[in-house]
């Protein structure tokens, strides 16, 4: 099926189309805002709006426990794979101009990168100690009264850190997580290179999704700027996140549509 083929089929976007997340300033984890943020910058990258709607209880209405998800028409879809997918069976995809191996290598890469940078975003938050009790336990639960905000983040923390146990991270200190970041970022960067997205002239999903997790984990407040710092490393990645911000947010505050990147506690533009 190709691009044009697409574009001429294509079924009529909603304008009330809507994207569900978490409370923005108060609520919000750092992977659950880095994912939103890549649907987001997808949905943008489309040219399809849609109003984000923050709600303290975005995560049980989702249909995965996960968001974000979107509601278009009668329809409730969660997470960039389903939404992808969504949103290709109607009529609108950015990677159909890639052959088979282009195809492969993209899924290749957002694989890599939700297997190291949103993993190592959920460790840091539900198993260094130090930032659970100072970040995650206090934002987790902050729409719900003592005790019901302690035992929901208990609940969270015993969810994730089963999963840390089951791919093997639960026995990885902090140096290793960070070290297993920046082998994600080098070879971000090194596929990147000078390009201006990773499949040259035009972004995928793979590009989205990228910038939803660097963009977010440059312009989120933690306990120290190591994190931060490992992205910082490499000045292509930091140079892409910005190109986006500018392409696809810069300029669009008034849009409810467009505010994600420009609502994060300060943008890359200088």
């Amino acid at each position: 099926m190709n691009l044009g083929f697409l574009c001429s089929t294509a079924e009529p976007w909603p304008e009330n189309a809507a994207l569900y997340q978490q409370l923005k300033e108060e609520q919000i984890l750092l992977s659950d805002n880095a994912s939103s943020l890549a649907v987001q910058a997808f949905l943008q990258m489309c040219n399809l709006p849609v109003r984000v709607i923050c709600r303290a209880n975005a995560e049980y209405m989702s249909p995965s426990g996960k968001v974000p998800f979107i509601h278009v028409g009668n329809q409730v879809v969660s997470e960039l794979g389903p939404i992808v997918q969504f949103v290709k069976a109607k009529g609108h995809s950015l990677s159909d101009g890639l052959d088979e191996v282009q195809k492969a290598e993209m899924k290749a890469y957002m694989e890599l990168v939700n297997n190291m940078l949103l993993t190592a975003e959920l460790y840091l938050q539900w198993c260094d100690d130090v930032t659970v009790e100072e970040i995650t336990y206090p934002r987790y639960g902050s729409p719900y009264p003592w005790p019901l905000n302690r035992i929901l983040s208990y609940q969270k923390q015993w969810e994730v850190r089963r999963k840390m146990k089951a791919i093997g991270w639960a026995g990885k200190t902090l140096e290793q997580v960070l070290e297993d970041v920046d082998q994600c970022c080098h070879a971000l960067s090194q596929r990147l290179g000078t390009q201006p997205y990773f499949f040259n002239k035009q972004p995928t999903e793979l590009d989205a999704l990228v910038f939803g997790h660097l963009f977010t984990i440059l312009t989120t407040q933690l306990i120290t700027d190591e994190l931060s710092e490992k992205v910082k490393n490499y000045s292509n990645l930091t140079a892409f996140c910005r190109r986006i911000e500018q392409q696809y947010f810069e300029g669009h505050e008034k849009d409810s549509s467009t505010t994600a990147a420009h609502s994060s506690k300060r943008s890359l533009l200088r």
